[in-house]
């Protein structure tokens, strides 16, 4: 018997619904007359959590930090514990597997950490849905793989899931910690591998709001007159940084400097010369179709949307079998899926009432743009309409514009380059430099699909491109007629949406702190994946670390998300380390690497930082300092005789005082020489534990709730 096993049921159904009849559905599988199809729902299988591996460690204690487990476990999600045992009963029966995960790495390891649960050992063959229409699926179930193929992918998966558990447990145990010895009785500092640095986007960015202060830049512009030709043109003044000053990005920002200069021009006319004249024929392909990265950053800066929203929709498209696979980082498409552009376009050209049938129409389904490349296609590809015909007026409004945006995007492989001069002058007067550019269009081609409204920033920096400039060549002369003296105004840095931060975490490289590894991160995928950045931003949203307002969401930090930065090492809150470790993962996707080195470096760097959280100076926690150690904070606690106060960094500081109505009464007390010496803590009489308490905590069944949902999920 063959089995499919599939990611989830949806997928399942469809699968079975193209294998030869007969077909009996039972509970949790579906019989048919090429194979039996059975699903998971999601991972059935979870990493253990640390009292799984030994109970003592239920309770948070500095101690036994960091946890790090000899061999990792893996326990049944009791969630998924009655299909996991039909999966199981029929992989018993089975005498092949085709592993049915969706085409990424995570879809990967779900199905390949339940066979090696189960320590399969029977052959395993890999089918690769990249939508779910019937065609999609045939040619799917004839270019059947050898799941070894993809074994790179599996243990990428595998590391980065192992990786955020021991960051994020490690951490979020051991900052939580620190915060109740500074008085934070009730605080959960969750923190993790990916959403902590971008946490640390949006506070940074916040202080650079409040920090910002406003400076007016001046920017002279000169009208010549071309002497051949008599026509007129504008060219903008180079100052030089020798004989000017400029501020660090290049504007002058000397109101005196420019206008005598703006006299000068004008007092003393003398004749001008074109030194520069560079007109050139370009040409500028379509788009690349979307990533759905790219498709949630478009679709929050058009309309607003959040990225969860731009998932969740697209994951509906695609389960109504109208798109490809949603959670694709790929912008490329396979050469054999251009057989199908004739029929995707006839589709689409036979939409009714929308600019899409018309675009559809006017496409040249024989036309292959730079997007068909294998080369650059893993196991998935862009998301594209499928070869199955959509009804608009049947989709939601959301639907229907994501809808159009993905077809847009793959009607524009199959329209012509756009095609423009441009064209570059540079005029010499005064001994001073002057340049001008402009752009004229030959052919609007594929930008016809794409002229839309366009911000103040975008038209201004689109009007310097494309002035009209009169025909010249290098060596004529001109005319001086006239200048005139403008201002601007710097303007601070624009606060994250969900759209934009999500994009910050994708072009991550432009964040990083150390410049060497800037560059070589550009190329870099970003941090986070496809499938968990949104998530990542609406978890920080519904843990209240970031505030979202208005229509756009823009975010803001909270008191929390500062406190919390504030406290961690620029190593976890800067985004250098997580980006070298998602290029790493990346290398390992590609058969570079294995998980055991990439793990050894992560338990390195968990201990440096649950070392580094013994002395974390964590503020905003209140109550009354301890005049013992100076880092702890006395705390009211319950003794046999009745309420008394004890310092939060007991057993190394034993500081007491009894209790007076509600505060630490400290007189006639003695400050005890059982503390640390170093850092204004007192002397010590007798070797101090290794780790600064306060020890242990036992967390409420909500924090224990919230903990979870951090460590066994992707952070």
């Amino acid at each position: 018997m063959r089995l499919y096993i599939a990611e989830k049921p949806s997928v399942g159904r469809a699968l079975a619904a193209c294998l030869p009849q007969p077909h009996r559905k039972g509970q949790g599988w579906i019989e048919t007359g090429g194979g039996v199809v059975t699903w998971l729902f999601g991972h059935v299988l979870r990493q253990a959590e640390p009292e799984e591996y030994n109970p003592k460690l239920k309770r948070w204690r500095v101690e036994d930090l960091p946890i790090l487990p000899a061999e990792w476990r893996l326990v049944v999600n009791e969630s998924a514990a009655q299909q996991f045992a039909v999966v199981k009963g029929l992989i018993e029966r089975a005498d092949e597997i085709v592993h049915g995960g969706d085409p990424d790495r995570e879809g990967q390891l779900l199905v390949d950490e339940v066979l090696d649960y189960l320590k399969n050992e029977k052959p395993v063959r890999r089918i690769l849905i990249n939508a779910l229409d019937d065609k999609s699926i045939h040619d799917a179930l004839g270019d059947l793989r050898d799941n070894a193929d993809f074994l790179p992918l599996k243990r990428s998966a595998l590391a980065r899931a192992r990786a955020d558990w021991l960051i994020g447990m490690n951490l979020s145990r051991a900052y939580t910690l620190a915060a109740r010895r500074a008085g934070h009785d009730r605080l959960v500092l969750p923190i993790g591998r990916v959403k902590t640095p971008t946490l640390a986007l949006v506070v940074r960015r916040e202080r650079e709001i409040e920090n910002f202060k406003p400076a007016t830049y001046y920017l002279l512009d000169a009208v010549f007159r071309h002497e051949k030709s008599g026509e007129s043109f504008r060219a903008r003044w180079k100052p030089s940084e020798e004989r000017t000053p400029l501020d660090p990005e290049g504007r002058l920002v000397d109101e005196k400097a420019a206008q005598a200069e703006l006299v000068s021009f004008g007092a003393e006319p003398q004749d001008a010369k074109v030194t520069r004249y560079e007109r050139k024929k370009k040409e500028e392909p379509p788009p690349l179709p979307f990533s759905l990265s790219a498709l949630q950053v478009l679709a929050g800066k058009r309309y607003g949307y959040e990225p969860q929203q731009v998932l969740d929709t697209a994951q509906k498209l695609y389960e109504e079998k109208l798109t490809s696979y949603p959670r694709s980082d790929a912008e490329y498409l396979p050469v054999n899926q251009h057989k199908d552009a004739a029929k995707i376009l006839g589709n689409l050209a036979a939409v009714d009432d929308s600019e899409l049938g018309a675009w559809a129409r006017a496409a040249d389904a024989k036309q292959k743009s730079r997007a068909w490349n294998d080369a650059k296609i893993s196991a998935h590809h862009a998301i594209i309409p499928t070869t199955v015909p959509v009804n608009l007026a049947r989709l939601s409004a959301v639907e229907r514009n994501i809808y159009e945006l993905i077809a847009r995007a793959y009607i524009a492989q199959f329209h012509p380059n756009y095609v423009y001069d441009q064209t570059k002058v540079e005029v010499t007067y005064h001994g001073e430099l002057f340049a001008a550019s402009g752009r004229t269009e030959r052919a609007a081609g594929w930008r016809a699909m794409y002229r839309t409204a366009k911000n103040e920033e975008d038209a201004e920096k689109e009007d310097e491109e494309s002035a009209v400039l009169p025909p010249m060549k290098k060596g004529d002369a001109a005319d001086y007629v006239s200048a005139e003296l403008g201002t601007r105004q710097t303007k601070p840095p624009t606060r994250f949406t969900p759209a934009t931060l999500l994009q910050g975490m994708k072009e991550i490289h432009k964040y990083v702190k150390d410049e060497a590894a800037k560059k070589m991160l550009r190329d870099v995928s970003g941090i986070g994946t496809e499938a968990t950045r949104a998530s990542i931003i609406e978890d920080l949203i519904r843990r209240r670390f970031l505030n979202a307002a208005g229509k756009k969401k823009v975010l803001t930090p909270t008191a929390e998300a500062y406190l919390l930065i504030d406290a961690l090492p620029d190593t976890m809150t800067y985004p250098d380390a997580t980006a070298v470790w998602e290029d790493r993962l990346h290398s390992m996707a590609q058969g570079e690497g294995t998980p055991e080195e990439f793990l050894a470096g992560q338990a390195a760097f968990a201990r440096d930082l649950c070392a580094a959280a013994l002395t974390a100076t964590i503020a905003g926690g209140g109550g009354v300092p301890c005049p013992a150690c100076g880092r702890g904070v006395m705390l009211k606690r319950k003794g046999k005789h009745g309420d008394f106060w004890g310092c939060s960094a007991f057993p190394q500081c034993r500081m007491t005082a009894n209790d007076a109505g509600g505060k630490p009464d400290f007189t006639g007390k003695r400050i005890p020489r059982s503390a640390a010496g170093a850092s204004g803590a007192c002397p010590s009489t007798s070797p101090a534990p290794a780790h600064t308490p306060r020890g242990s905590y036992t967390p409420t069944a909500d924090e224990q709730e919230e903990m979870d949902a951090l460590f066994f999920g992707e952070q």
